[in-house]
């Protein structure tokens, strides 16, 4: 079964079909997924999520973009909430330069403190990196990420930087940007990176993939990534499917 390592199921674009969305899963091939918080009201709502549907895990976090609302109290939120059964990561976390706001010493200090949080109950990160490689592999050193273990979402850069992060032994998310005609960075990074640190992820509803582009993403076009990548390694796409979901449970411990 297809193992889903980034989604967003409390995003209100799923508001009017989520129970029918998710109940159809399974029927298709998906057997668990990861809802990952991007804020304080997703976390919230990815714990409830991950209460209610027995293949559904969760991760707590707060997004680089959204790490302004972040206070003492907050944090000490995500504390408890990374005490449920169903929570599995912290995350996603990260640093995300493509927009001026927030500024980068504020995600930077955020950053810091949830990778402090991961440390202190011993769970995986969710890395969030975007534009932000150098910053990112800085901080994570500097803070003895590589101790703490967990993925890179969304991986975009080249396969230095992928050396880089499999120097601390992380996990890559790769999702619907390897299926684009213009990602041929992410090929050859891909290429490069050992099947054995490869995780299948959508980051729904963002970045569907070919040939379902600009449309709402959904777990439902996983195959299509697990078929570009299979091409890529030269295996089948049922190995790529297989390989993927025991990385994800050993990376996540279900």
């Amino acid at each position: 079964m297809i193992f889903e390592s980034h989604a967003h199921y409390d995003d209100e674009v799923f508001d009017a079909d989520r129970e029918e969305l998710l109940g159809c899963l399974a029927a298709n091939g998906i057997g668990t997924v990861i809802n990952i918080g991007a804020s304080m009201a997703g976390s919230e709502a990815t714990v409830k999520l991950a209460g209610q549907y027995s293949f559904i895990y969760g991760a707590v976090g707060v997004h680089p973009s959204e790490v302004e609302e972040l206070n003492e109290e907050k944090m000490e939120r995500l504390r408890v909430l990374c005490g449920h059964e169903k929570v599995v990561a912290v995350g996603e976390m990260g640093l995300d330069y493509h927009y001026p706001e927030p500024a980068k010493a504020v995600q930077k200090e955020w950053f810091e403190r949830q990778l402090a949080l991961a440390g202190e109950v011993k769970l995986p990160v969710i890395i969030h990196s975007r534009e932000a490689a150098k910053d990112t592999l800085d901080i994570m050193r500097a803070n003895h990420a590589g101790e703490i273990g967990g993925v890179v979402h969304c991986f975009s850069y080249a396969k230095e930087t992928a050396r880089e992060y499999l120097e601390m032994n992380y996990y890559f998310g790769i999702g619907g940007v390897i299926t684009f005609h213009n990602a041929k960075k992410l090929k050859e990074a891909v290429q490069y990176i050992p099947m054995d640190r490869i995780l299948l992820e959508t980051d729904s509803p963002y970045l569907a993939p070919q040939p379902h582009r600009g449309e709402r993403n959904s777990s439902l076009n996983l195959p299509y990534v697990a078929e570009a990548i299979a091409e890529l390694k030269g295996i089948s796409q049922e190995d790529v499917i297989e390989i993927t979901e025991q990385n994800a449970r050993k990376l996540f411990g279900i």
